[in-house]
């Protein structure tokens, strides 16, 4: 796909994909579940500005993604997060006003950059979204290997390729017996973490969650954040969330975003999220993390 120029520095995007080729209470654990050299890949935002038209939603949002870790985006509603997400897997583009500058590094390597194909970025930074989204009528099997399709990969082992994902998703004992049934007959948790699955089946290096617990119950929501701690090791996770004690509970690092009225979204303050929950450097992020408004 080609980018073309708007404004000086900006880039304009264009295109269309289909939005589901992109895919794919206690305290967490002190260690990873998987000890040893993590796996997936560095996600590196610098100086991210976009656009919607003249509505400029974010400014100069620059943040490293560690990989094999977690990494929470909190704030108020309405200050770029998921903005800032779907920019990250060039989802920001299938909006035709949509524009932005700076540049996001996948392990050194620009996604933007002039001849890198959209889909090939898709497939190593994967997305789940805040509702599930499976293919009704695809029974769970199909669904999980539904992306192999749009990703143009062959695999000479479907049958293990989904077991593998559906444990990665922590989804294969409660389903192994009905592989057959439709995947919109699961239940909302269960849909997510098929979603999951279906992502996983690609092997990504990243995977982008956007609210993915905000429509589930908290039984369901412990599992989400039980798988996300369980395959942090081999992907890079980065997840959207206004629930304060999960981005607590699932994630390595946080960055709290903030938007005053009538200005774009911005990074307030990042770093380990012990450091921006226990010893924020900014009264703003301690106000957020504490309740005091958002």
């Amino acid at each position: 796909m080609t980018v073309q120029e708007t404004t000086p520095g900006v880039r304009g995007l264009t295109g269309m994909l289909d939005r589901v080729g992109s895919e794919a209470l206690e305290s967490r654990p002190a260690t990873p579940a998987h000890p040893g050299p993590a796996a997936g890949a560095e996600l590196q935002a610098n100086a991210i500005s976009a656009w919607f038209g003249e509505n400029k939603v974010l400014d100069r949002v620059s943040l490293t993604m560690g990989r094999g870790q977690v990494t929470a985006l909190i704030g108020p509603s309405g200050c770029g997060k998921s903005t800032f997400l779907r920019i990250l897997n060039r989802m920001h583009e299938l909006v035709p006003i949509a524009s932005l500058a700076g540049e996001v590094l996948l392990d050194g390597d620009d996604i933007y950059a002039q001849g890198s194909r959209v889909t090939a970025t898709r497939r190593r930074i994967g997305m789940v979204f805040q509702k599930p989204n499976p293919f009704p009528a695809m029974s769970i099997y199909e669904n999980v290997i539904s992306g192999l399709k749009l990703a143009g990969i062959k695999s000479s082992d479907k049958d293990g390729l989904v077991e593998s994902s559906l444990q990665r998703a922590g989804l294969w004992n409660e389903v192994r017996s009905r592989l057959q049934s439709p995947g919109g007959a699961l239940s909302g948790g269960q849909q997510q973490r098929l979603c999951i699955a279906r992502s996983l089946a690609v092997t990504p290096d990243v995977l982008l969650m956007d609210e993915p617990c905000s429509a589930l119950d908290p039984t369901s929501t412990r599992r989400i954040e039980e798988t996300i701690r369980e395959i942090v090791h081999d992907v890079t996770i980065v997840i959207v969330t206004h629930n304060m004690q999960q981005a607590q509970r699932v994630s390595d690092r946080c960055a709290f975003f903030l938007a005053a009225e009538n200005t774009p979204g911005h990074i307030v303050e990042s770093g380990n999220t012990a450091d921006v929950f226990e010893r924020p450097q900014d009264q703003r992020t301690s106000d957020y993390v504490n309740g005091r408004f958002g």
